[in-house]
C-alpha cells in the first residue's frame, strides 16, 4: 500500500490546489471544493471520489491523466462510462474528481482531449 503522505510531500509540497496530507481531507472539505465547482455532490459523485482514493492508496500515482480516465472509464462502464462521467464532472471526471478528492492531479491532466478545460 502507499503512502499518500509521503508521495505528495516528497517534493515538499503539493501541486497547486492540491492538499499536503491526506488526513486534512474530509468530506466536509469535499463538499466544499466540489462548491467551488459547481457540483453537488450525490452518491454517484461519491462513488468515483472514494474509488480515486482507495485506487491512489493501494496504488499509488497513476503516470498520467489518461491513464486515469481509462481506469474510471473501465470502473464506471456498466454506469455509462465516459458520458456518465462528463455528466457528474462536467469540466473534466480527471481535473475535478482529483481536486474534490483531495488527490494530487496526475501528469499532463491539463490535455482538454481527455478532460480537462482548464
Amino acid at each position: 500500500m502507499y503512502d499518500i503522505n509521503q508521495i505528495i510531500n516528497r517534493e515538499g509540497n503539493a501541486p497547486e490546489g492540491d492538499l499536503l496530507d491526506l488526513g486534512d481531507w474530509s468530506e466536509q472539505i469535499a463538499q466544499e471544493l466540489a462548491g467551488e465547482e459547481n457540483i453537488t455532490l450525490s452518491k454517484e459523485h461519491w462513488d468515483v471520489i472514494n474509488f480515486l482514493r482507495d485506487h491512489y492508496q493501494r496504488c499509488g500515482p497513476c503516470p498520467n491523466g489518461r491513464a486515469v480516465l481509462s481506469l474510471l472509464e473501465d470502473n464506471f462502464s456498466q454506469q455509462g462510462g465516459k458520458k456518465h462521467l462528463y455528466h457528474l464532472f462536467p469540466r473534466g471526471p480527471v481535473v475535478q474528481a482529483c481536486k474534490i478528492a483531495g488527490l494530487p492531479l496526475p501528469p499532463y491532466s491539463a490535455d482538454a482531449s481527455f478532460g480537462s478545460v482548464m
